[in-house]
């Protein structure tokens, strides 16, 4: 099979899908891998590197590639260069990005997306290894927002002796909120965390050892940490649905001047009901005088950690694809199978027919028909 790695664009964007490492297991099973010229620069990876594991650096990798390895989303510059019956394997986070939907659709591809490949146990093994940094992250943004020169209230989040340290709310309990918690009492702020399970509010109390506040996720929980609430990271996930909003705009008029919201769902459409997307060169934006970060692609700020932890995790997979082919790979891999959103034009993962309000056409239907 040929495979293709193109060079990011999205804003910001300095992730590549593939390491050189990759690349050569995917030579060596006997695969053509085309890398598009200074495509990991951005992960200081040079295209030299990429040649001496055996792939070909290319202007173009879109015309010629059955298997496309991306980062992140196609966008509307690259619509027009996808292929029927061409395989994407990227995030993709399509529930709120119907018009992204559409293009897939009418391209003929099959997208298949990293958020929603999921094991039988629940868990996200693409998804996670980004989770992981952006809770990390989000602290450490969060931390340098919360400063006065960025809009920030002017807070420390460590504290001095004699001054408390800041608080930190963590919406979700997930993966992305049990990093995020883990960042913030490294930093020895104060920390609460909300979630409606409470088998992982227990297990948040075990990791942590009653250092972390917990607390069952509602609407009056949530309006009373957010009044006294420097920092909110929003870290709710439902598997390839809209992100739920949990905090209304009148909850963030409640929190103090100059605290700062960080929302990682914000690529599902957030869980804040004042964010909105925004970019790593323009990051934040002051909403009832608090500061919101909405960058969607957070991981991108770190760039050579992410691409090596996301080639760990989606490399396995796409030898999967490759070797044995879309269907048979599909047929065989059942967590992959539930990563299919679209497949040649028609909605497949039930919650993003859902989302889109368009009709759910089952994989195995169109399994039989191959």
């Amino acid at each position: 099979m040929i495979i293709g790695v193109p060079r990011e664009i999205k804003s910001g964007e300095q992730r590549v899908a593939l390491t050189p490492s990759g690349a050569r297991a995917l030579v060596e099973g006997g695969h053509r891998v085309v890398v598009e010229r200074g495509a990991g620069l951005g992960s200081s990876i040079r295209d030299e590197e990429y040649t001496r594991e055996g792939a070909t650096p290319v202007a173009d990798v879109w015309a010629q590639a059955e298997l496309i390895l991306k980062v992140k989303e196609p966008l509307p510059e690259e619509y027009p260069r996808m292929r029927p019956g061409q395989i994407l394997f990227t995030y993709l986070h399509l529930a709120p990005a119907p018009e992204l939907a559409r293009a897939l659709q009418a391209a003929g591809v099959v997208a298949i997306a990293y958020e929603t490949v999921q094991r039988p146990d629940g868990t996200l093994p693409l998804l996670a290894p980004m989770s992981e940094v952006a809770g990390r992250l989000s602290v450490q943004e969060g931390a340098f927002f919360l400063t006065k020169a960025r809009g920030g209230r002017g807070i420390l989040l460590a504290g001095v002796p004699g001054v408390p340290p800041g608080n930190i709310v963590v919406l979700g309990a997930g993966t992305v909120g049990v990093n995020a918690a883990r960042m913030a009492l490294g930093l020895g702020a104060d920390v609460s965390i909300l979630d409606i399970n409470l088998d992982r509010l227990r297990a948040v109390d075990d990791l942590f050892h009653g250092r972390v506040i917990t607390l069952v996720s509602n609407s009056f929980n949530i309006g009373q940490v957010l009044r006294r609430a420097d920092l909110l990271v929003g870290a709710v996930l439902v598997t390839g649905a809209r992100a739920p909003v949990l905090v209304t705009k009148e909850m963030v008029a409640s929190m103090k001047e100059g605290s700062v919201i960080v929302d990682v769902a914000v690529d599902q459409g957030g869980s804040v009901e004042t964010i909105r997307p925004t970019t790593l060169k323009d990051p934040t934006y002051l909403a009832s005088g608090v500061v919101h970060y909405g960058v969607a692609n957070m991981p991108a700020l770190v760039p050579r950690t992410s691409t090596f932890a996301l080639n760990n995790a989606t490399l396995p997979y796409a030898l999967e694809l490759a070797g044995k082919g879309l269907a048979a790979a599909v047929r065989d891999n059942g967590p992959l199978a539930k990563g299919v959103n679209i497949w040649r034009g028609r909605i497949v993962h039930p919650a993003v027919a859902e989302a889109l309000g368009e009709p759910e056409t089952p994989l195995s239907t169109l399994l039989e028909r191959s």
